[in-house]
């Protein structure tokens, strides 16, 4: 290893990768640095690319630490070394973008440079992109939810998983929450590994309706949401070994389901992995070894398609889908039983809850009634970073304390909107879900 400038050579897998700015901090409060970054990836490369190698990967990049801005960036930077791999993948607005497919240590090495904190992969390999090879069940708690019912949760799933034939991987999310992945033989198309997906969520919700919930609006939700639709072409969630935007720099943790009954999200970091790992190796070294069948549960699909109990939302940028129930949220509905308020939008998520609070001190009668589950915190991602929408569900609010919907406080439109744009959004529909602004150049 040597230094040049304000530069740092490492080689890794055979390969010199300059590490730009080493002493950047990443994580203030940990005081970990992007070199740091780069260090923790070579450690854990195995396991890594076990979760992430010959996949595409979308680059979730935080160019200035955790604190700043991040975006998520589909398209492989066009200033790359000739050894890094790209595939060429199809979304469902009909555009392509080249992503990077990491192969070795030095791959990860260079996607942690461009401050890359967490591995995005796709659930298909670069050589077969039509057909994925693992079914991903995405544990979601909603607010108010603690460590211990996600448990639960998760034994359930193991259960269940069992019962129609599939081998179940556990790990944490690096979050709040927790990913059970499910190896398949490369047989299906997307459209009938979410169908699977969603069959599977409700067997779930049947066997522990007080526990986890099928439901894809925020506010029909209790419990753990089971979110099929990380099934769907062309969504990612992060994957083993990656590390998230906490400020104890927490990773995703590949367990053994004995584990998954002790373990705590905050015991695995940046730090705290690469000993581990050092120590008992990669929990998923066998993942890849038994491919299992959809069958059993497409099945179930089709029983409950007969039972009357069809298809289900579809995330927002998806087209309408055939057989597809209306998208329209509860709330929105003449009749619902959801009485939601929207109080703010803002391009950062400080900016909204900030506007929380301040309806929060207006109406603090109401304020005294609400659950954790009734403040709907929405990340809204748009075509190159995020945004945050700020709800309340006023259903444990007594009737006459429930404030009438206000004006949005703050009311600002996602980033990239002109200002002719953001004016004609706030006095046509403030309330309604802004359009995506598209650019004209392709990702």
């Amino acid at each position: 290893m040597a230094s040049k400038g304000e530069q740092e050579i490492l080689v890794v897998a055979g390969r010199e990768i300059a590490v730009s700015n080493p002493r950047k901090v990443l994580f203030p409060q940990a005081g970990y640095t992007k070199l740091d970054l780069v260090r923790y990836y070579i450690a854990v490369a195995d396991g890594a690319l076990r979760g992430a190698g010959g996949r595409p990967n979308v680059l979730v990049r935080y160019p200035n630490g955790i604190d700043g801005e991040f975006f998520y960036q589909k398209r492989a930077p066009q200033s790359r070394p000739p050894w890094i791999e790209v595939v060429s993948l199809s979304f469902p607005s009909g555009r392509t973008a080249e992503e990077v497919v990491p192969r070795d240590a030095a791959a990860l090495a260079w996607m942690a440079n461009l401050a890359c904190l967490e591995l995005h992969p796709h659930p298909v390999r670069a050589e077969d992109l039509d057909h994925p090879d693992e079914l991903r069940v995405d544990l979601d708690p909603v607010a108010g939810v603690q460590w211990g019912q996600v448990r639960e949760v998760a034994h359930v799933v193991h259960a269940t998983l069992a019962d129609f034939g599939l081998i179940g991987w556990p790990k944490t999310s690096g979050s709040r929450g927790m990913h059970v992945y499910a190896r398949i033989g490369r047989r299906w198309t997307f459209p009938e590994v979410r169908r699977a997906a969603l069959a599977f969520a409700r067997e779930v919700e049947r066997r522990a309706p007080a526990l986890a919930t099928s439901k894809w609006w925020k506010e029909e939700r209790h419990g753990v949401f089971l979110d099929y639709n990380q099934n769907a072409k062309d969504r990612t969630i992060a994957g083993a070994y990656s590390v998230r935007a906490r400020p104890d720099a927490r990773v995703s943790a590949p367990l053994t389901w004995e584990e998954v009954s002790d373990c705590q999200p905050e015991d695995f970091t940046l730090a705290t992995m690469p000993e581990r790992f050092r120590e008992i190796g990669d929990r998923h070294a066998g993942i890849d070894r038994q491919p299992c069948s959809l069958e059993p549960l497409l099945e179930l699909s089709a029983r409950h398609e007969k039972e009357g109990l069809g298809d289900a939302p579809w995330p927002p940028q998806y087209a309408k889908q055939p057989g597809e129930p209306a998208r329209v949220q509860p709330s929105r509905k003449r009749t619902s039983r959801h009485p939601l308020i929207e109080i703010g939008r803002a391009e950062k998520k400080e900016d909204a809850l900030a506007g929380l609070e301040r309806w929060r001190a207006r109406h603090p009668d109401a304020a005294a009634h609400l659950e954790p589950a009734d403040l709907l915190v929405d990340a809204m991602r748009g075509r190159f970073a995020t945004w945050t929408r700020i709800r309340v569900n006023l259903q444990h609010v007594p009737m006459d304390l429930r404030p009438v919907q206000e004006p949005l406080d703050p009311n600002q439109g996602p980033k990239g909107w002109s200002a002719s744009d953001i004016e004609k959004w706030r006095a046509k529909a403030p309330l309604r879900k802004p359009p995506v602004r598209r650019p004209s150049r392709k990702p």
